[in-house]
């Protein structure tokens, strides 16, 4: 079966780290093809020779491999240059075993572009491209954070101190307080001072678990972890307030999203530079799960399924949605109704990727019609004014807007 052209003039890259392969089929006026191949580096100068050599052929389309994150120097300096590029995903552009060269590659990539059978990945605006890299870090640094945290809950058990017993948040105000007066030195009669009266435990579970035997080296690890944990704390506040600044044209998509349960507004920030507002470029709610990663594989031979597997997808989303769906599961809303139901017979792991599957449905309708999200089975209003009507009457009353009853 031979290849049916759609395009007369494309470009097909193969790009490496140090290396950009290009190959260019052209249909001349006379029906022959012209093959023109080029090799270029992969610095600035030449990322610009490439544009100008691939702007002089005016091709119809112009197509490249995801290959790590190299591609996306090329990709800038040809969307400089007014060309729009197709990244393709390199498990769908396999060639043949045994023709595998640079050449080859380029010019398989070329092949199949020409004949329309290669459908481009989404690639952001360079504008949320470049708020990628601000979000993308800090979940960096919310991993080192919870690292650390965790060390520090591990020194304090290696010298005696229970306190994580006692205390469910061992990084909460008074906990860290207690943790800064045992570095200090203090004894436990002294420390148990900086305890908050809500605490639940009683005050001698406390005195019990500030009990410990800390040598110098525990206080000096400790006293490192404490300023360490502070340090990335601030980063990721430095980091929210560039995301936040960055995405202020959006604060009513922002906003939007928030009225799904389990997205706060720095969640919201960062789905929104990983898939964007336009959910045209999907075209499809199944794309974008597909896209992202959280829909079940197709995987079918001689009429048996096969495993089902999640494919790699997109990391920094697919995160996002577990951390949604795991808040969802603890609110009043449909959501937990659905994850309740899935967790009985499916156990809790593919039960959070499910409902982290339907938020994500969910999302796509939310940004394409653009309206906010409606729960099924709760009110939210009237959960609102069930809350907060007590203390709105007695707010009211006291300056004088409604009467006391028998006044």
């Amino acid at each position: 079966m031979e290849l049916v052209a759609l395009y007369k003039r494309v470009i097909g890259l193969d790009i490496h780290q140090a290396q950009i392969t290009a190959c260019a089929l052209i249909e001349e006026a006379d029906g022959g093809m012209r093959i023109e191949q080029r090799q270029f580096g992969a610095f600035k100068r030449d990322r610009r020779e490439l544009a100008s050599w691939a702007a002089a052929l005016r091709p119809d389309c112009v197509v490249m491999e995801s290959t790590g994150i190299y591609w996306k120097s090329p990709y800038a300096a040809l969307e400089a240059a007014g060309i729009s590029a197709k990244v393709v995903n390199a498990r769908h552009v396999k060639n043949v075993p045994g023709r595998k060269t640079d050449v080859g590659d380029a010019q398989w990539l070329a092949t199949l572009a020409r004949a329309g059978l290669l459908r481009g990945s989404f690639i952001p605006p360079a504008r949320l491209r470049e708020l990628r890299l601000v979000a993308r870090q800090r979940q960096k640094l919310v991993g080192q954070l919870a690292s650390e945290k965790n060390r520090l809950r591990k020194v304090l058990t290696d010298s005696g101190v229970r306190l994580g017993v006692v205390v469910s948040d061992l990084h909460g105000l008074s906990a860290r307080a207690m943790v800064r007066a045992i570095i200090a030195g203090q004894p436990p009669h002294e420390v148990i001072t900086f305890a908050s009266d809500r605490l639940k435990a009683s005050r001698e579970d406390i005195f019990d678990a500030l009990q410990g035997e800390l040598s110098a080296s525990h206080r000096f690890v400790l006293d490192e972890l404490m300023h360490h944990i502070g340090e990335i704390e601030a980063r990721i506040a430095r980091f929210d307030a560039r995301l936040l600044a960055g995405l202020d044209d959006e604060r009513n998509t922002l906003a939007l999203l928030q009225t799904l349960p389990g997205v706060d507004r720095i969640g919201a920030a960062m789905l929104l530079v990983e898939i964007g507002t336009d959910m045209d470029a999907f075209g499809s709610p199944d794309r974008l799960a597909s896209w992202v990663g959280m829909c079940p594989g197709n995987n079918e031979s001689a009429g048996k399924r096969k495993s089902g597997h999640i494919r790699k997808g997109n990391l920094y989303v697919r995160r996002l949605l577990c951390e949604f769906a795991h808040a969802a599961s603890r609110t009043r809303s449909a959501f937990k109704a659905k994850f309740q139901s899935l967790v009985i017979r499916r156990g809790h792991k593919r039960s959070i990727v499910a409902l982290g599957h339907k938020i994500l449905r969910t999302i796509f309708f939310m940004l394409k019609r653009n309206e906010p999200y409606r729960d099924s089975a709760t009110d939210y209003e009237a959960l609102s004014v069930q809350r907060n009507a007590p203390r709105w009457i007695k707010a009211l009353t006291k300056y004088g807007f409604i009467t006391p009853t028998g006044a």
